[in-house]
């Protein structure tokens, strides 16, 4: 999956309607120079992308030549839901997909950010118990350090088993708006 994919739909999802630039200072200021593995350049070829397959609405501004604003269609919504759904049930080894699935978790309602956040969870535990048992089978003389692989697949397991424990206590808990909560905010 691409992060980038989620996180274009999501902007424009989140701002209404938005051009190339507003997409770009937008993801800057959820500060995802730092956990998105984004192309900055790419943001637009992106934005016509999504557009050509259908997903957005490519209108040219009328106040500003040569700029095109961009609003997510009903099927651009249906994949942004799609999108985000698979970045939080499924372990990837990409951290830039669940950084995307986490800036837009609010467009979640909370039971479904659970459920989803409880089956990765489920994921995690069998990964790690598979891991665990390849790290204990024999290697060939010569490559007993490759057991380190599965070693660190499992401690990976683990840590990503303990942080989503940790977000699920926190939803249930109720932290963070998310949508349908009781409150008069539209989270992203």
């Amino acid at each position: 999956m691409s992060a980038t994919r989620l996180l274009v739909l999501g902007v424009v999802r989140h701002c209404g309607t938005a051009h190339g630039y507003r997409v770009r200072a937008e993801l800057l200021a959820w500060g995802a120079e730092e956990w998105a593995n984004i192309k900055w350049g790419s943001l637009y070829h992106a934005l016509r992308q999504l557009a050509k397959e259908g997903l957005l609405t490519a209108t040219p501004a009328p106040d500003t030549p040569g700029r095109t604003d961009y609003s997510l269609t009903t099927t651009g919504e249906t994949e942004f839901h799609r999108l985000l759904r698979d970045a939080l049930r499924r372990p990837e080894h990409r951290p830039d997909t669940l950084g995307a699935a986490l800036a837009l978790l609010p467009a979640l309602t909370r039971e479904n950010a659970i459920t989803l956040l409880t089956e990765r969870l489920r994921t995690l535990e069998t990964e790690r118990t598979e891991k665990a048992r390849l790290a204990e089978l024999g290697t060939n003389p010569g490559t007993q350090h490759l057991r380190e692989l599965p070693l660190l697949w499992e401690h990976t397991a683990r840590g990503g088993m303990e942080w989503t424990r940790g977000l699920l206590h926190r939803l249930r808990s109720g932290a963070y708006a998310m949508t349908n909560d009781n409150t008069n905010t539209t989270p992203p």
